[in-house]
C-alpha cells in the first residue's frame, strides 16, 4: 500500500466509511489475527479480541501518528495490548518456568542458536511445545521478532518499551525456552 493509498484509508476510515473500514479489515486482517491468536489460544476468544482490536483502531484512528510508527506497527500495538490484556483478565494462572531459581545468563549463544537452527521435526515439535510454557507478553515477544519478522525497535514501540529492553527480553527468552525444551528432554 502505498503513502498515499494510506492517508486516504486513513481518511475514510476517520470519516466511518464503511467501505474504508472494510479495505483496513481486508488489508491488516490477517496480521492482526495472526498476532492476536499466537497469544490467545482459544478460537473463540482470539476471534473477540480481534473484533474488539478493530473498534478500537476504528473508534482511535484519529490518535494514529506516522511520525510514530507505520499504521502496521500501530495496528499491532493495539493488537498486542489488547491480547496481553486479555490474557490477565480470563486465563486461569498457568505454572511457567521459574527463570529467578534459573541462571538463564549461564547458557552460552552458540548454544542457544546451535537447538534453535535445528530444523528437524522433533526440535520444532519441542519449541512449539515449550512457547506454551511462556507468560503471555514474553510469547507476544518472541512471536512478533520470529513470526512476524518485526524489527527490534517495531516491538519496542509495541509493547511501549526501549529496543535494548526489547533485546534484553528476547535474549532472556530465548535462554528460558532453552531451559524448557531442556527439560522435557531429561
Amino acid at each position: 500500500m502505498t503513502d498515499k493509498e494510506t492517508n486516504e484509508l486513513i481518511r475514510g476510515v476517520s470519516r466511518h466509511d464503511r467501505h474504508a473500514q472494510q479495505r483496513m479489515l481486508q488489508s491488516y486482517g490477517s496480521m492482526v489475527f495472526g498476532l492476536v491468536g499466537r497469544i490467545i489460544t482459544s478460537q473463540e476468544d482470539a476471534e473477540e479480541v480481534y473484533q474488539d482490536v478493530f473498534v478500537k483502531i476504528f473508534r482511535n484512528i484519529d490518535a494514529y501518528d506516522e511520525s510514530k510508527a507505520s499504521l502496521a506497527t500501530w495496528i499491532s500495538r493495539i493488537a498486542y495490548n489488547e491480547s496481553v490484556s486479555f490474557t490477565r483478565r480470563n486465563k486461569p494462572p498457568i505454572i511457567y518456568v521459574d527463570d529467578s531459581e534459573v541462571d538463564l545468563e549461564s547458557i552460552q549463544d552458540d548454544t542457544l542458536a546451535r537447538v534453535f537452527q535445528q530444523q528437524d521435526e522433533s526440535t520444532i515439535l519441542l519449541i512449539e511445545k515449550a512457547l506454551d510454557y511462556l507468560p503471555p507478553e514474553e510469547l507476544a515477544l518472541i512471536t512478533m521478532f520470529y513470526f512476524d519478522d518485526k524489527s527490534i525497535k517495531d516491538i519496542a514501540f509495541i509493547t511501549e518499551s526501549t529496543p535494548s529492553n526489547v533485546a534484553t527480553r528476547l535474549s532472556r527468552t530465548r535462554r528460558k525456552l532453552y531451559r524448557i525444551i531442556k527439560s522435557f528432554k531429561e
